[in-house]
């Protein structure tokens, strides 16, 4: 009789530590559980958020949507204006923080921001007297002239879609020489993030307007 009421309590000392692991178990599993959903959830925002910021790197930048530039009567051209827009997709671009680079007859420069006028606005002609802020377009800058900006985002330096901004680079200070015919004459705009906008002309055998059209 004895021997039965031992072996009834020990089973019931089993039941109950059993219980005690299985307990602990679901506890054990709910907690990783929890550290599983917590964890899932921040790569989650991680992943969206890189995602988000690989695809505005690889759509944002600029393009060049045309180069003119100023014969001046005599040793070839001295000025050039770079027209240049954001790609389809790009998020807004500091031009503070951009750029420009130039390569012709072996030299080559780097030009950085040197202010924003609106004085290019309506203006027919951009190397004309009536934009004076070329004088601002140095030999180690360039100048960011304003053609198109419904929302005024370029008078604190920054294009965003549907802007139009041209660039003034004064080629004879920048090379210390005017630029002549049959001149190959390459370089970039250079963003700090996103794609380059290039540029890439020859000049024309003969000069025969003070405007030409270079790209």
């Amino acid at each position: 009789m004895k021997l039965l009421e031992f072996l009834k309590g020990k089973k019931g000392a089993m039941g109950i530590g059993t219980l005690i692991i299985f307990i602990a178990m679901v506890l054990v599993a709910a907690v990783a559980a929890a550290v599983l959903i917590n964890t899932s959830g921040f790569l989650q925002q991680k992943a969206m958020a890189t995602g988000k910021e690989s695809t505005e790197q690889v759509a944002s930048g600029l393009m060049c949507i045309g180069v003119t530039g100023h014969y001046d009567g005599t040793n070839g051209i001295d000025r050039i204006a770079i027209y240049v827009t954001p790609n389809a997709g790009s998020a807004p671009i500091d031009l503070k923080e951009a750029k420009l680079f130039l390569t012709y007859d072996g030299e080559s420069h780097t030009l950085t921001y040197n202010g924003t006028t609106t004085q290019t606005l309506g203006v027919s002609d951009i190397f004309g007297t009536s934009v004076g802020d070329w004088s601002n377009a140095t030999a180690k800058g360039y100048v960011v002239g304003v053609i198109q900006d419904a929302d005024g985002s370029l008078d604190d330096g920054v294009i965003n879609k549907g802007d139009i901004a041209v660039l003034l680079v004064n080629v004879s200070q920048v090379f210390g020489k005017e630029i002549p015919t049959r001149a190959e004459v390459s370089g970039q705009y250079q963003p700090e993030f996103g794609a380059p906008a290039v540029i890439q002309f020859t000049t024309p055998a003969a000069y025969t307007n003070t405007i030409i059209e270079l790209q």
